[in-house]
């Protein structure tokens, strides 16, 4: 398998998804990709399947946040203080998107171990939440509301949220890795009361952690970026070749 790395630095949330579909449309078989990326002005993307009303709209634009969906599954995240990863895959026969899932959430506790020795705690969650259940309370609306299985936890808390969607033969996963704890003002951004807002927000902070808060340290988002891309080398055991940003115009 051949890896690419791009870094694609910060853009729009309509940017941003686009790009990754784009990446989905052309990798060539035995190939991966591996992109960095971030957000701006803050985004709130939604799941592919996600109603639109059940985000208060007129709010977010007024305080210019834009909106935007995911062509994966999962819930709401207001894309903020983080840097986030996607990967594109072209599966190869017998390949179990499952199994890939985990293997890249592995490589991600690769590379923020790399980034801060005290993230050695990271772990996976073990358990399936009944997401049924979960999506008809308040805080179902927003994806950091719980952890799947396998995604990256610290100390109990979810740290990275992620998603993946088969494209043919092409996987998408994408995931936003918390590095500041602005993300848990979505709650203000949901189409709730004033009770049922400070409810989930506090719901976020309770299940919820961020680099920062772990490391107390601003962070380095260089430094992130390169610790992650050497984790992805590391676990896979692959070299990655680092490819120089696509213009705009390329899109």
């Amino acid at each position: 398998m051949n890896w690419r790395l791009i870094d694609t630095g910060i853009n729009t949330g309509s940017y941003n998804m686009q790009f990754d579909l784009n990446l989905a449309k052309d990798v060539k078989p035995e190939s991966a990709i591996l992109r960095l990326y971030r957000w701006s002005p803050y985004c709130i993307s939604l799941g592919a399947n996600q109603d639109i009303k059940e985000i208060n709209s007129e709010k977010a634009a007024a305080d210019g946040i834009d909106i935007v969906k995911r062509p994966t599954g999962g819930r709401a995240i207001l894309h903020s203080e983080e840097l986030t990863y996607s990967v594109v895959m072209y599966l190869e026969s017998g390949s179990s998107p499952r199994n890939i899932y985990e293997q890249i959430n592995f490589a991600l506790i690769e590379g923020l171990k790399l980034y801060n020795p005290e993230l050695n705690q990271l772990e996976l969650e073990v358990h399936q939440p009944n997401l049924p259940s979960f999506y008809k309370e308040n805080i179902g609306a927003a994806c950091f509301g719980v952890p799947a299985k396998s995604e990256i936890k610290f100390a109990g808390k979810k740290l990275v949220g992620s998603a993946q969607r088969k494209l043919g033969s092409v996987l998408l996963q994408h995931g936003s890795i918390m590095c500041g704890d602005f993300h848990v003002n979505l709650a203000e951004y949901l189409n709730l009361n004033k009770n049922e807002s400070d409810s989930v927000k506090k719901e976020l902070n309770n299940k919820t952690t961020e680099l920062e808060s772990i490391l107390n340290i601003e962070t380095d988002y260089d430094q992130l970026a390169i610790s992650i891309a050497e984790g992805f080398e590391n676990f896979f055991r692959v070299q990655l070749f680092r490819e120089e940003l696509i213009s705009h115009n390329d899109l």
